[in-house]
């Protein structure tokens, strides 16, 4: 077990390296040769991915590992080139220029410095929420959707076949009808790839599957000159280290960029917020999300002005660090060293590299980040959420890629509302021989008592659910028997009022007035809803001597005579 690391200070940049001490270094450096062993072949197909040659995936995992490390709070994760979001973003380029071209990289640059940006101010400006705007339902499909791409996008380069053009079912069908112009060489290299990195995440995840795997790729390749027999390879990558530069493209570009810039922020914003929730710095203290939005963004700005794309956390990498024994961001910082040393002295090793064994990294990729496991557990539990995982997945598979992300983002703001307008009225009852008053239900025993109604709202309230709140409880007076004398509400379910709730609570309040029937409010917990009884003026319609801890204490005050 790791030792506990020392409490870290308030430092401006390398947060997370002031809790370093001299024993955690064989462990960084350990971690740090590890990571850079399964992050080499990763950030070379990513790129690929992308539409980029391979050292730009290097230059965006350097950019984003040194730019975390300095901004960043999380000790373990890793951020870099993620093909979580680079099918997205390369799918909007490809509609502003041709990839590979020096227009496409020029506008990668512009968005890894605009979500850079973004994140940052995110950072800045505490809006570690905006990780809550996809629920898991729509997350889960998401990643389903963007494992398709994957896969069919792949597909070609294990296949041996050229890359058709279109939407993705669209290619699909045109590799199904030319899978008899399979090349079996390249097949093999791929599948194998694919088969020898599985088993080895099965085995244990510290094993350097896809390192291996390319490794012996190239062996056979130049061993058995297969590039003679059609097997394509990555060919000669520039040795050359990444220089600062800015982007030289039109005003109107960048602001044609922006919507996709935003895009691309929420969805690296959930999965950053996600990746070092699930793996702390610190166990007994909750994970700085705004920091860590800093960390990834800064990693975004560095990776564009060093000629990269947008970079992400990453959950496989980041669990990498910490299970092999990294206790600070110098392992992520010496596994960036390496790669450097890399491209400085053995970018001649990647060339004989095939494309097809690249492919195989993605294709293990793909398959694993669709959740299966979820997929089922959802179904069965939750039909309806289901669907949403199935709208959600088709409409990124369907639709061009960027547009299917924000229609997934809106089916999940869109689950949401309609979550919220669905908190309806409850009753409650006396349990009786107790000071409990409990929701009404088919498995509770309570009792009514005569003149006295107690409803609540288990949801904030909100002009979402105002006017049917208003009107239920209205209702519930007017065909109670007798009719009652005290209304309380349980306010405990009402964590937030809103402006159009308020005028509808002071409506009520007036309603019941003059109807003759007394108002009390009970449990009023919620900080934020006190604060809008205060800001909306609704002690002027209710006395504050009718708002009370407890139902009973609001029943033996006011109820009394009824």
């Amino acid at each position: 077990m790791a030792p506990t690391p020392a409490t870290p200070t308030n430092w401006p940049i390398f947060r997370s390296l002031s809790a370093f001490r001299p024993s955690d270094l064989p462990g960084d450096l350990i971690a740090g040769l590890t990571l850079a062993a399964i992050a080499i072949p990763e950030q070379m197909a990513t790129a690929r991915l992308g539409g980029f040659s391979p050292q730009i995936g290097f230059f965006a995992f350097m950019a984003g590992s040194l730019g975390f490390a300095m901004f960043g709070a999380n000790r373990f994760l890793s951020c870099g080139a993620d093909s979580t979001i680079t099918p997205i973003f390369a799918g909007g380029l490809a509609l502003m220029a041709t990839a590979g071209s020096p227009d496409y990289q020029a506008f990668a640059m512009a968005l890894a410095l605009m979500v850079g940006v973004i994140m940052i101010a995110g950072g800045l400006f505490k809006l570690g929420w905006i990780a809550n705007l996809l629920s898991t339902p729509v997350t889960v499909g998401f990643l389903a959707g963007i494992s398709v791409h994957i896969l069919v996008s792949q597909l070609p380069g294990v296949l041996g076949l050229t890359t058709p053009d279109g939407p993705t079912l669209y290619k699909l069908g045109v590799l199904a009808g030319k899978i008899g112009e399979t090349n079996l060489y390249t097949l093999v290299i791929g599948l194998g790839v694919l088969a020898l990195v599985a088993g080895s995440e099965k085995i244990s995840a510290r094993i350097p599957g896809a390192l291996i795997g390319l490794v012996a790729a190239t062996i056979a390749v130049i061993a058995g000159h297969l590039e003679t027999k059609g097997v394509k390879v990555v060919g000669t990558v520039p040795g050359t280290l990444p220089t600062p530069s800015f982007p030289d493209i039109a005003p109107e570009r960048w602001i044609k960029l922006l919507s996709l810039a935003i895009l691309i922020a929420v969805v690296v914003m959930v999965q950053t917020a996600a990746t070092t929730r699930s793996f702390l710095s610190d166990p007994n203290k909750p994970a700085d999300v705004d920091r860590d939005f800093l960390g990834a963004g800064a990693g975004s700005v560095l990776s564009g002005l060093f000629g990269a794309f947008p970079v992400n956390a990453s959950p496989p990498r980041t669990g990498i660090v910490s299970e092999t024994g990294g206790q600070t961001q110098l392992s992520g910082l010496f596994a960036a060293a390496i790669v450097l040393a890399l491209l400085a002295f053995g970018a001649t090793l990647l060339q004989h590299v095939p494309d097809a064994a690249l492919g195989g990294v993605l294709l293990f990729v793909a398959l694993r980040i669709i959740r299966m496991k979820q997929i089922v557990a959802i179904y069965r539990q939750s039909f309806y959420e289901f669907l949403l995982v199935v709208a959600t997945a088709a409409s990124i598979i369907v639709l061009p890629i960027e547009q299917g992300v924000a229609v997934g983002i809106a089916l999940s703001l869109l689950h949401g509302i309609w979550t919220t307008t669905r908190g309806q009225l409850v009753e409650f009852v006396h349990v009786p021989g107790t000071t409990i008053w409990w929701p009404t239900g088919p498995h509770v025993t309570g009792e009514r008592k005569p003149g006295i109604a107690v409803v609540g709202l288990q949801a904030p309230l909100s002009f979402l659910n105002a006017e049917g709140f208003h009107g239920g409880v209205l209702k519930t007076i007017g065909h109670a028997t007798p009719k009652p004398r005290l209304l309380v509400i349980e306010a405990s379910g009402m964590v937030e009022i809103d402006f159009t709730a308020a005028q509808a609570l002071r409506d009520l309040f007036r309603e019941c007035r003059d109807d003759g029937v007394t108002v009390a409010v009970a449990r009023l917990e919620s900080e934020r809803t006190q604060e809008a009884f205060e800001r909306f003026d609704l002690y002027e319609v209710l006395q504050r001597d009718h708002v009370f801890h407890s139902v009973d204490e609001a029943v033996r005050t006011l109820g009394g005579q009824s």
